[in-house]
């Protein structure tokens, strides 16, 4: 996007694009992003309680408070948090219109905030499956996956 608003020929060429061809992109895109959230799942035990309850909970949240959000904005003007500074309330008050946004915030701080004293917590998680993962040299695959086209490794070496 950036590169098509400086280059002006460019930009013209791209909102040429006809929005119902916008539209479908739009859908397409969105439809596989979700999915490969939604593939991160895979790793976590979803026979767990805990599991279910922050996948459910997160999702009906995510639903709810940005309805809720909207709704209050449609009918008065102005959103739930409505202070003197008009920056400070869109600041709080968009990302909350957002369902990903809310959805996410709230999986992030129930995911790390429900814990037991209880190393199943992890594998409930996911997170063994992650641990070769951390560093570059965990796995002997990295530098095949991660490497530069055209031999640039030499001169950008990885971490």
């Amino acid at each position: 996007m950036i590169f098509f608003s400086i280059l002006g020929k460019f930009g013209a060429v791209f909102a040429s694009i006809p929005p119902a061809i916008v539209a479908a992109l739009y859908c397409l895109f969105f439809a596989y992003v979700g999915a490969g959230g939604i593939s991160f799942l895979q790793f976590c035990n979803l026979n767990s309680f805990r599991t279910k309850f922050i996948l459910g909970f997160s999702i009906f949240l995510g639903l709810s408070i940005p309805q809720y959000f909207n709704e209050y904005t449609a009918i008065n003007g102005f959103g739930p948090v409505h202070t003197g500074g008009r920056w400070f309330n869109d600041i709080i008050n968009v990302p909350f219109q957002s369902k990903a946004f809310v959805a996410g915030v709230v999986a992030y701080f129930l995911d790390n905030t429900l814990h037991k004293k209880d190393s199943s917590i992890r594998k409930d998680r996911g997170k063994h499956w992650w641990d070769k993962y951390k560093s570059f040299k965990g796995d002997t695959r990295s530098e095949e996956f991660y490497s530069l086209p055209f031999n640039l490794n030499k001169y950008f070496p990885s971490v």
